[in-house]
């Protein structure tokens, strides 16, 4: 059975840091590319960060450069989103994604409040 289990969200004030995990199981993780979503209230899901299977290359959305990074630890099967210099809008639910051409799976989602 394929699982995406996200954690590490949670409120945190303007400025400040949070460290997202997915934990994967129930599939090959290092043969498939590792994304993270969001989808703030009343907006459509957006890519925040993706990485390739063994963790060559990465790319962010211009909102998220140079404050997140994604990474992945192909031995744990789970892939991490270190974020910091945290702002209000980037209050969302986050999501974990695993994409291997055109077969893809999504975690439940993780809430991610930012203020003050």
């Amino acid at each position: 059975q394929v699982q995406l289990v996200e954690s590490g969200g949670g409120l945190v004030q303007p400025g400040g840091s949070l460290r997202l995990s997915c934990a994967a199981s129930g599939f090959t993780f290092s043969s498939y590319a590792m994304s993270w979503y969001r989808q703030a209230p009343g907006k459509e899901r957006e890519l925040v960060a993706g990485i390739t299977s063994v963790g060559s290359y990465t790319n962010y959305a211009d909102s998220v450069k140079g404050r997140f990074t994604i990474s992945r630890d192909n031995a744990k099967n789970t892939v991490y989103l270190q974020m910091n210099s945290l702002k209000p809008e980037d209050t969302a639910v986050y999501y974990c994604n695993a994409r291997r051409g055109l077969l893809g799976f999504w975690g439940q989602g993780t809430q991610v409040t930012v203020s003050s």
